[in-house]
C-alpha cells in the first residue's frame, strides 16, 4: 500500500490504496515513516499517490480505535520536515483531514486542478496534528488557516493557488513529469548543498 522507489538521488513515495481513496491506517503510516527514513540521504523526495484522491486522511475504521489522534501523524511529519533533500509533494488528488500534514510539511506543492483541500476538525471533534497550525499559517496566513481549521471549508485548487497553499496547478498527466523537473537540479548537486540552501531560507 505504500511503495517506495529510488533512482538516481530521487526517492518516490506513493501511497497506493486507491479504492479506499488512499485513506491511510496505521500500518500504512509507519510504512511511510520507514520510506522518509530510507530517502535520508536522497537529494530530491517527491511524495504522491495513485488514483484520483491524494488521501482522505485516516481510515475510518481505525479513528474510532484513536488513529486520528495518534502521534504517528506527528511523527511522520515532522520526519519529512527534517530531511535534508527537497522535498516536493505532487498532489494527484484530494487532500483532506490528517494527511495534510504529510504535504504541509514538503519543501513544494503542486497539485492537479480537480484536487481539493479540507481538514475539518471541528466537525471529527479532535485537534490537528501539533505542527499543522504553524505550518498551514506560515503558507497562507492565520485567517485563511481559520477557515480551514475553524470553518471547515474545501478549498478548491484554483483557490488553494492563489493563497500559497500549493505552488503550481498542474495537468494530471503531467504530474509527475513536472514533479520530476522540479527535482532535477537539487538531484544533481549534493546533498550538504541542498541542506545548506534549504537551511538559508527557513533560518
Amino acid at each position: 500500500m505504500i511503495d517506495y522507489s529510488f533512482d538516481d538521488h530521487l526517492s518516490v513515495i506513493t501511497i497506493n490504496r486507491p479504492e479506499k481513496a488512499n485513506a491511510l491506517t496505521g500500518d500504512m503510516l509507519r510504512a511511510l515513516i520507514d520510506a522518509v527514513d530510507k530517502a535520508r540521504e536522497s537529494r530530491a523526495v517527491v511524495l504522491t499517490g495513485i488514483g484520483k484522491i491524494f488521501s482522505a486522511g485516516a481510515s475510518l475504521d481505525e479513528v474510532k480505535t484513536g488513529l486520528a489522534t495518534d502521534p504517528v501523524w506527528e511523527i511522520l511529519s515532522q520526519k519529512i520536515a527534517d530531511l535534508s533533500g527537497l522535498t516536493i509533494c505532487a498532489l494527484n488528488g484530494t487532500l483532506a483531514g490528517g494527511a495534510f500534514g504529510m504535504a504541509l510539511a514538503c519543501d513544494l506543492r503542486i497539485a492537479v486542478p480537480d484536487a481539493k483541500f479540507f481538514y475539518p476538525v471541528l466537525k471529527m471533534g479532535v485537534y490537528p496534528q501539533p505542527s499543522d497550525p504553524a505550518r498551514m499559517k506560515a503558507l497562507i496566513g492565520p485567517s485563511r488557516t481559520k477557515m480551514i481549521l475553524l470553518s471547515a471549508q474545501k478549498i478548491q485548487s484554483d483557490a488553494a493557488l492563489r493563497w500559497g497553499l500549493i505552488d503550481e496547478i498542474v495537468a494530471p498527466d503531467t504530474l509527475m513529469d513536472r514533479a520530476n523537473a522540479l527535482a532535477e537540479t537539487a538531484r544533481a548537486t549534493t546533498l550538504p548543498l541542498v541542506r545548506g540552501v534549504k537551511a538559508a531560507i527557513t533560518g
